[in-house]
């Protein structure tokens, strides 16, 4: 008999949610991370008084209630709702895409004013077929919005021009023809009072883990403790790169903290021209309705993804794709572990859609 049912490595949300629903059901579970904390990239660091989201800000939404109100039975949520500005050479203007942007662009007052205008610069372009993610944004939304609001952060989001991006990457775009600044559709949205370090701690409670492991430099040691073994981490890396490297994009953060009480007066302020290099601040404060006498705002800056970076989107392009179905082969003929999570799935996963993957899993090991 081996010490552990299972091995979980890594302790982001996928592996949080699976060691605790195993934990219920009776199994022992040892969760171990190479960091030096848990929680992955939904980690908050508090400097103060203040949860800086630190890699990265993370907005919970979803439209399942059940997913709701699991996370609720963790830690209570707040009701904070994203609503982004974008800065363009000094303008500010508000997404998604609504009346109030349209207004700020053309003074238009009417939803008939700002679909006419729209058609009006959509039909002067008579794009028919969109051979790139230029192309195909122009053909949604014309040339003011594309190139005040679009162009330079998605090139910069990318580290391509976006004449060399595809055009499937934009399949649509949402514009609202209502004054309606929130971001999301979804039903539920919040952030949980005190920071995402209580959801991991609730979900992890009484559950062994060890931070500042590394797997790959003790693999053997460690797969001999446990019966199975639950990796969230690169795929690839599992396999010792046999096929070659998956390419992901990579951000890089820069903190400060000011000694004013209110930077910027929002959450998240998108910069979209080309010419600055980051493509977002956040003001970590306002995600909680802070009212510390300091406030802490974080540049992000999108890069290519190197070894020794942290790997944050997926580049999901054919390539790319073509090399993954490779390693997820490989992964389902290799016995007594379980991949899962954005990294081992090499896909792009919103908060959510990874405790509904966890917990789905778990569901199905159980009902084998």
């Amino acid at each position: 008999m081996k010490k552990h049912d299972y091995l979980i490595v890594g302790a982001g949300l996928f592996g949080a949610v699976f060691a605790h629903e195993m934990t219920k059901k009776g199994k022992k579970c040892l969760v171990i991370d190479k960091r030096n904390h848990l929680g992955g990239n939904v980690y908050c660091e508090e400097k103060e008084g203040i949860n800086v989201h630190k890699y990265g800000a993370h907005i919970f939404h979803t439209n399942d209630k059940k997913i709701w109100d699991y996370v609720n039975s963790f830690v209570e949520f707040n009701r904070y709702t994203n609503s982004p500005l974008a800065n363009y050479k000094g303008t500010l203007y508000n997404l998604p895409f609504n009346m109030n942007t349209f207004y700020q662009l053309w003074g238009v007052k009417t939803p008939e004013e700002a679909k006419a205008k729209i058609k009006e610069q959509v039909d002067v372009l008579n794009i028919k077929k969109p051979k790139n993610l230029e192309e195909q944004a122009l053909s949604l939304v014309g040339t003011d919005i594309y190139e005040k609001l679009i162009k330079g952060y998605t090139e910069k989001q990318w580290g391509r021009k976006a004449t060399e991006l595809p055009a499937f990457i934009i399949k649509r775009l949402p514009v609202r023809f209502t004054f309606d600044n929130n971001y999301f559709n979804d039903t539920y949205q919040g952030i949980p009072v005190g920071g995402y370090n209580k959801l991991i701690e609730g979900l992890l409670k009484g559950i062994e883990t060890k931070t500042n492991i590394d797997y790959f430099q003790e693999k053997e040691n460690l797969d001999s403790l446990a019966e199975t073994v639950v990796f969230t981490g690169k795929i690839d890396e599992y396999f010792n790169y046999q096929f070659g490297k998956l390419a992901y994009r990579s951000l890089q953060f820069e903190h400060e903290t000011l000694e004013i009480d209110n930077y910027q007066g929002n959450a998240v302020v998108n910069y979209t021209e080309a010419n600055i290099p980051y493509t977002r601040m956040i003001e970590h404060k306002h995600f909680e309705f802070g009212k510390q006498a300091k406030t802490i705002i974080t540049k992000e800056y999108p890069k290519e993804w190197k070894q020794g970076d942290e790997p944050y989107y997926p580049v999901n392009d054919d390539k790319n794709s073509t090399l993954y179905q490779q390693y997820k082969k490989l992964a389902a003929e290799t016995p007594n572990v379980i991949f899962g999570g954005r990294l081992a799935e090499y896909k792009y996963y919103d908060m959510h859609q990874v405790i509904g993957s966890a917990l789905n899993r778990v569901k199905k090991i159980n009902d084998e």
